[in-house]
């Protein structure tokens, strides 16, 4: 990634990676429209089915939301090697890549941090949103990038027999049920340093077994850069995530798949279901050359930093108020549901077409 906070679009890219990682994003910003919430007000079965689907389990299960921050952390991660290539080329040093990559860390933890300490009333430290998980997930990869395959598989199961074994163990009275909302290892931890989440029961040691995510995505980063065929690449991504899955799925009975506190039949799932996604993306655009509506995609994947930032500090917010008095007047007479929708499918589109625009500038957001 550049140094710098305004760089060039390179000449070459996976453009597979652009693309869900632009997918991923757009996703994200449809949640901060109300676009996918608007679908569970709907009462119709099917319609408000489909929007459970866009909303985080409430604790036991999996829904396709869950899969949103896994993606992410995971396509980090396939993104390092070819970063790190690019740096060593021209002349950088393994100890200013590591430089680099604590520096980066550190920005992405004070700002993930930020982005949540005001409450009211008070500051509160919190750290278990997406960005400052990725603090650590992303340095702890950058620690074994350069190990082998077989390193970076027994450090990332490492993490999650780790986290296994410290929530079965855990001894303390109240916090001795492992799979509790709030009863656990996690919830006490962040309550040691005031951090607590108790009421979406997320923890913050989530990022110890989810760095598994990211170091599986710089494994998979380093098998598409690799002189394998570009087919012996998509069967090794697509054997490896379907066994994830099966694996993950299988563990349910005996650990549960829990997003919330990041268990590890959730973790191998969501890096299976990650695995298949890439590996879908490589053939689809990289392979059969499927590439004239990629665009639609990739101009945000281009600029996940700022897309995210900006719908996080109220950038929906000012777009709502510039077009809704003309959403009111011109389909307000066609209902709520159907108003809203509209106005949010609107608000999506701007958001879209604001990182259009700074791609055709060629602008991009980095740290």
């Amino acid at each position: 990634m550049s140094d710098t906070n305004v760089s060039l679009i390179p000449d070459k890219r996976l453009l597979s990676l652009d693309f869900f990682r632009g997918l991923t994003m757009l996703l994200l910003v449809g949640e901060f429209t109300g676009l996918f919430s608007n679908l569970t007000a709907v009462d119709n079965t099917f319609i408000h089915a489909i929007g459970t689907q866009f909303h985080h389990h409430p604790w036991h299960g999996l829904h396709f939301w869950d899969l949103i921050q896994p993606f992410f952390m995971f396509i980090v991660g396939v993104a390092m090697p070819f970063s790190f290539a690019k740096r060593t080329e021209r002349g950088d040093s393994y100890q200013l890549l590591r430089k680099h990559a604590l520096k980066r860390s550190a920005l992405l933890l004070v700002i993930g941090w930020a982005l949540y300490c005001i409450v009211p009333g008070k500051i509160e430290f919190q750290f278990q949103n997406v960005l400052a998980q990725l603090s650590v997930t992303y340095f702890i990869t950058f620690l074994v990038i350069r190990q082998k395959p077989s390193v970076q598989l027994i450090v990332s199961f490492g993490l999650l027999i780790l986290t296994e074994i410290i929530y079965r163990s855990f001894w303390i009275e109240g916090f001795n049920h492992p799979f509790t909302p709030n009863e656990n290892f996690g919830t006490w931890l962040d309550l040691q340093y005031g951090g607590e989440n108790l009421s979406g029961h997320w923890v913050s040691f989530n990022a110890i077994p989810t760095t598994a995510h990211t170091i599986w995505g710089a494994m998979a980063g380093t098998l598409l850069m690799s002189d394998k065929s570009p087919m012996k690449k998509v069967k090794i991504l697509a054997i490896a995530g379907l066994a994830a899955v099966i694996v993950g799925y299988g563990l349910d009975p005996i650990t549960p798949i829990i997003k919330r506190i990041a268990t590890t039949s959730f973790v191998i799932v969501s890096g299976g279901w990650a695995l298949l996604a890439l590996a879908f993306s490589y053939w689809l655009i990289d392979i059969k050359k499927s590439r004239k509506w990629v665009i639609v995609f990739s101009v945000v994947g281009m600029n996940p930093l700022f897309i995210y930032l900006f719908a996080h500090l109220e950038g929906v917010k000012y777009l709502r108020a510039i077009i809704y008095p003309f959403t009111q007047a011109a389909f307000s007479w066609m209902g709520q549901f159907p108003a809203d929708m509209i106005q949010n499918t609107i608000i999506w589109f701007m958001m879209w077409y604001i990182c259009y625009w700074m791609y055709k500038r060629k602008i991009f957001i980095r740290i």
